[in-house]
């Protein structure tokens, strides 16, 4: 088998970004650790921060560890953070760090091991770094523009489904437990799994075909997945289709479909407006 000359463009961009995939990574699993020691001996305390939105001592000290890993190595960029508040300054500058130490809160409080830490590197609002990682399953996904998607040391790239009937559609727990994915039964492989964030590195990775919702997300949320879907080949816009676009003053998205980029045309299809409940 020919191995894959790679040219002398392609060696420059992968040696742009190796100091921010390395320390990114590194971040990652320091961050990872302090979610996995409150997880094992909880304890943690639980304030809220509005209806349904829960935040906890792990989120506040990950977040703290995350922004004097990234923030300070890299004075020029700026910093976007569920957990930290937020500064327009990060309006001016050309690239940005998008994090959110630890995207499925709720699940992390009900014991359910699909959470995760999530970061991004933005330039000029598109992702071009991406790093999810899930502290209990060891699950790192990370991927840069020229590297290629990867999760822990194996090469991984979307799923080549090209029926939506027999699509793996990864669906928000807290929708499927409210009821609002059965319109789908009959219609789609639905599997309720975890956090946003997650759920497209899972789809990245070809370990689920397509997520999408029509909950608004914050960039937080869908920052390292949109990344790694992209390197790894998929697609990913809002809800509507509208190319998504990072490090804006008003950080909501409306909704998103992501798919291996076969089916995102017929997701758009049924996404945005349900199909009626059988009866």
């Amino acid at each position: 088998m020919k191995r894959r000359l790679i040219s002398v463009k392609e060696r420059a961009t992968r040696a742009e970004f190796s100091r921010e995939l390395a320390l990114a990574k590194k971040a990652a699993r320091a961050a990872g650790e302090i979610l996995r020691g409150y997880w094992k001996r909880g304890g943690y305390t639980i304030a809220s921060k509005g209806k349904d939105n829960p935040v906890t001592q792990a989120d506040l000290e990950a977040d703290r560890v995350l922004k004097h890993m990234l923030a300070e190595p890299f004075p020029d960029y700026g910093w976007l953070s569920e957990e930290t508040a937020d500064s327009a300054d990060r309006l001016k500058r050309r690239r940005v760090w998008i994090v959110d130490p630890l995207d499925g809160t709720k699940e992390f409080i009900n014991g359910v091991p699909e959470f995760c830490v999530a970061i991004a590197l933005i330039e000029d609002g598109e992702p071009i770094l991406g790093v999810t990682y899930n502290p209990i399953r060891r699950e790192m996904f990370w991927g840069a523009r020229g590297t290629g998607c990867y999760l822990n040391t194996r090469r991984v790239r979307v799923s080549r489904t090209r029926m939506l009937h027999r699509a793996k559609v990864l669906a928000s727990r807290s929708e499927a437990a409210r009821g609002e994915w059965q319109v789908f039964h009959g219609r789609l492989l639905v599997s309720p799994t975890g956090s946003v964030a997650y759920k497209l590195a899972l789809v990245a990775a070809g370990m689920g075909d397509a997520t999408f919702t029509r909950s608004p997300k914050s960039e937080w949320d869908i920052a390292s997945g949109a990344a790694l879907v992209a390197i790894a080949g998929g697609t990913i816009t809002d809800i509507r289709g509208h190319k998504l676009r990072f490090n804006n003053r008003n950080v909501k998205v409306e909704g998103l479909i992501a798919d291996n980029t076969t089916l995102h045309a017929q997701l758009l299809k049924v996404a945005p407006h349900p199909p009626l409940a059988r009866r």
